[in-house]
């Protein structure tokens, strides 16, 4: 039997989890594991003082991520994204190897054309499909997939360019616990058949409809992104003790049954899945408002759940591959070389972290955690 890439120890004592195992064995002291520096495959970094004011936390943690391009205005174009790209560079900290993988705002004017131009870019990874008025920034999303974006799509299989899709209707008679459904019965699965060697990557899965429908795919040409949001709330996490404003987010937290569906498909190790935080912070004021942002800021503790899901499931064994492989594999991209250290060490959250326009609040702030990364 082979032993697997990663490692633990507990006080001070090596010892390899070996592959085929369910469980890694427990100690009753602390832990380390070391993995491969994992990716995110789905985050929103925002634009100007927000952008210098999240961005290190994201860069701490990953290697690369999936920028996400519903600004004000969207990024449309190669050359928008390329300035964005050029923004996210400067915000960085100093001596930062972070790489943001830039994607393209898909709309109904979209050219094959500027297709083209993306995969010619060099740093352009991805098309994200917002159905028009699904989540933030989306008013400029599609309108009609199948009848005005088919010639962008031709030209992405062409370029092996992946589609991003938000995979919600937006139609106001479907419930909005039922949106993902729907979209899967209504869009995804006549995208999937029209093109199939379009490669989608259906982003913050929600449902068990959802990790049924990707796990009956192609493995390599459908995949899905999960949040950490996702595996630990559920929609009672909205209501309890009161609204809970930074626990919304889009697609919104759904019934504990769709929870325990998605938990046991990313720590079964499938390759289909990998990981995405879907981090979108906002002002304290545009959460805590009648009309609140939808976004849930969880670059700080991201690791620190994952790592959590995956021991409370008994696959601490199958953690790297979701965080650091399968994302990669997909992308056709190479692994990260560099690794990263979870120790098993109560931590708090902090309540808050301030910038120049006001405050963020992560998710579970001013709570404590286990599993706190570093650099090895």
């Amino acid at each position: 039997m082979k032993s697997s890439v990663f490692s633990c120890k507990a006080s001070g004592f090596p010892f390899t989890t070996l592959r085929g195992l369910n469980k890694v064995k427990k100690y009753t002291t602390k832990m380390e594991l070391s993995i491969t520096r994992p990716d995110d495959w789905h985050l929103h970094l925002r634009d100007g003082n927000l952008l210098e004011a999240v961005v290190p936390h994201s860069a701490h943690h990953f290697g690369r991520a999936v920028v996400m391009p519903n600004l004000k205005p969207p990024i449309t174009t190669t050359a928008a994204a390329l300035a964005y790209r050029a923004s996210i560079l400067k915000a960085l900290p100093a001596n930062s190897d972070f790489t943001p993988l830039m994607t393209l705002y898909l709309t109904d004017s979209t050219s094959p054309e500027e297709i083209k131009l993306a995969r010619k870019s060099g740093v352009i990874f991805a098309v994200k499909l917002y159905p028009a008025g699904a989540t933030t920034n989306s008013q400029d999303g599609v309108t009609d997939l199948f009848g005005k974006c088919t010639p962008v799509l031709e030209e992405m299989v062409k370029q092996n360019m992946p589609l991003l899709v938000h995979g919600e209707v937006t139609n106001p008679e479907v419930d909005i616990f039922d949106r993902e459904k729907v979209f899967i019965e209504t869009v995804l699965s006549h995208l999937v058949l029209k093109f199939p060697k379009l490669k989608v990557v259906m982003e913050h899965v929600t449902t068990m409809d959802a990790v049924k429908f990707v796990e009956s795919c192609t493995e390599g040409s459908v995949a899905a992104t999960v949040t950490p949001q996702h595996l630990v709330l559920n929609r009672n996490s909205l209501f309890q003790g009161g609204l809970q404003p930074h626990n919304y987010c889009l697609p919104v937290l759904k019934r504990e049954t769709h929870r325990q569906a998605i938990v046991s498909a990313v720590t079964s190790g499938s390759k289909r899945f990998f990981l995405g935080t879907d981090s979108a912070p906002h002002e304290r004021q545009k959460k805590e408002c009648p009309c609140g942002c939808a976004g849930i800021y969880n670059a700080p503790v991201a690791l620190s759940v994952y790592a959590n899901v995956f021991e409370k499931a008994g696959a601490l064994d199958k953690l790297e591959a979701f965080t650091s492989f399968n994302g990669p594999d997909f992308y056709g991209l190479p692994r990260n070389t560099s690794k990263i250290t979870l120790r098993k060490i109560p931590w708090k959250v902090p309540e808050s972290f301030s910038y120049a326009s006001g405050y963020i609040i992560p998710m579970f702030a001013g709570q404590m955690l286990e599993w706190l990364p570093s650099y090895v």
